[in-house]
């Protein structure tokens, strides 16, 4: 099926934004991550636990040896589409996507000459107990390319706040002129916004369980009652998977471990849009110019637009991936009883999630690589709004004793504009605030007025380090 014939944008207009993620998420990925937890956990009863050489003793044809497991490795290392292709195949008979797993390993492992062996596999196992961890080596996998991905936007941001540290704006609150800040300051808070997820996710341990039917062991116990099933499950997700192991679960795990994740992805992205229409913003006003390619077109009949389509693309696609990892992160938490498979199905879209998320992040970081300062622009908004004074004004005037100072400045500034010419006046008619604080009221302008706002980027940077 070619691009153009796609169901969904992540296969089709976007699949160059989203192929990192087709080997992980696809159900190419997911079959292949069921092998490998099927194999691995073959592989730790039989060289781990040794629960095979009990049948030794009954069946003098089977081997108290542990065979060479090296064929096991390469069903999970030469895994291809072709063999994708077979369990599939065996899907169809067996109606059950686990149990057509299972069957195909045993097919692999007749091929390999280990038989002898082939009936361990699955053993004790439900089927969540193989999805769970599938899924859980996928999500640590998709987490690990997200985190990747912020701190590419992270660094891009933080190379814009560097360079305008010092570039005066006026601030907009509600949309109206308000209190001076800087360029730089203004982007340090969205990589400082950011850093926090980043941190949350890094160090977020992805949770998985393998506990059978109802979470309690049962066959386990049966069989073997003399292994500490609690201990073997818990060093096999830690040591074989490096999941972090639960233990407390019904059939199914509960999925806190993923909601979290997913849930900081919505913060994530939820900042992303914040910046995106911040941007938005600062295009429509001019304080951003965007680079022109030549050949491209902004309107299809007004020819003199550059739209900002990398930023609006962002926040779209954000928007979609927030909706699904909203939805997943409740949904995946509830089961009726011991289990229900409504989770199964919402569980398979979480690629899609992942692929919406990446989309935002990769446009956003677009936009910034063809945006450039209009320092002009910031300069004239700021020489033209002499009223942001008033602030300060007031404020010293407090200080000194001055009647009504709020009154009087807004008697003066709110709702019109105003010169130097007409604040020096105000300034000089001021009774009680000293002639050296009234010098320094006199050479303020909103162009200086900026606060700590260069020394909040440099203890951003500062303790970053």
């Amino acid at each position: 099926m070619t691009k153009v014939a796609s169901i969904t944008p992540l296969d089709g207009r976007y699949a160059r934004l989203t192929e990192e993620l087709s080997e992980l998420f696809s159900e190419f990925g997911l079959i292949r991550h069921r092998v490998k937890v099927e194999v691995e956990w073959l592989k730790f009863i039989i060289k781990d636990l040794k629960l095979h050489q009990v049948g030794s003793a009954v069946d003098p044809a089977a081997s108290a040896d542990v065979p060479n497991l090296d064929a096991l490795d390469d069903i999970v290392t030469a895994f291809s589409i072709s063999d994708a292709e077979r369990v599939k195949e065996i899907e169809r008979k067996t109606n059950h996507d686990v149990k057509a797993v299972e069957y195909f390993i045993k097919e692999k492992m007749d091929d390999a000459g280990l038989s002898g062996i082939r009936e361990w596999v699955h053993f004790s196992c439900t089927s969540e107990d193989i999805n769970n961890t599938a899924y859980g080596l996928m999500l640590k996998q998709g987490k690990d390319l997200v985190v990747d991905l912020l701190k590419k936007y992270v660094a891009a941001i933080e190379e814009k706040a560097a360079a305008y540290k010092s570039v005066p704006m006026m601030s907009r609150t509600h949309g109206q002129p308000a209190t001076p800040t800087t360029v730089g300051k203004e982007f340090i808070n969205y990589a400082w916004r950011m850093n926090q997820e980043i941190a949350f996710l890094s160090a977020k341990e992805v949770q998985a369980k393998i506990n059978g039917a109802t979470g309690n062991y049962n066959a386990h116990l049966f069989a073997f009652p003399e292994v500490d099933w609690i201990d073997a499950s818990r060093r096999f997700i830690r040591n074989h998977l490096g999941l972090a192991p639960i233990l407390f679960t019904t059939q199914i795990n509960p999925n806190s471990a993923l909601s979290q994740v997913l849930h900081s992805m919505v913060r994530a992205a939820a900042t992303m849009i914040d910046f995106d229409r911040d941007m938005w913003g600062y295009i429509s006003l001019g304080y951003f110019k965007q680079r022109v390619k030549k050949g491209e077109t902004g309107s299809s009949t007004m020819p003199h637009k550059v739209n900002p389509i990398d930023f609006e693309n962002s926040e779209g696609n954000m928007g979609i991936a927030i909706s699904l990892m909203e939805h997943l992160a409740v949904k995946l938490q509830k089961s009726r009883f011991q289990r229900d498979l409504s989770d199964s199905t919402v569980l398979r879209s979480l690629g899609s999630a992942f692929g919406y998320f990446g989309i935002g992040v990769k446009n956003a970081l677009k936009g910034l690589s063809k945006v450039d300062l209009n320092e002009a622009a910031l300069a004239t908004d700021l020489e033209e709004n002499q009223e942001l004074l008033a602030e300060p004004f007031q404020t010293v005037m407090r200080v000194y004793g001055e009647k009504n100072p709020y009154e009087r400045l807004k008697d003066l500034t709110r709702g019109h504009k105003i010169g130097k010419a007409e604040l020096q006046d105000f300034v000089d008619g001021l009774e009680k605030v000293p002639p050296e604080v009234k010098a320094r009221m006199g050479n303020l302008s909103p162009s200086t007025y900026l606060g700590l706002a260069e020394s909040l980027v440099d203890t951003y940077f500062k303790e970053k380090i």
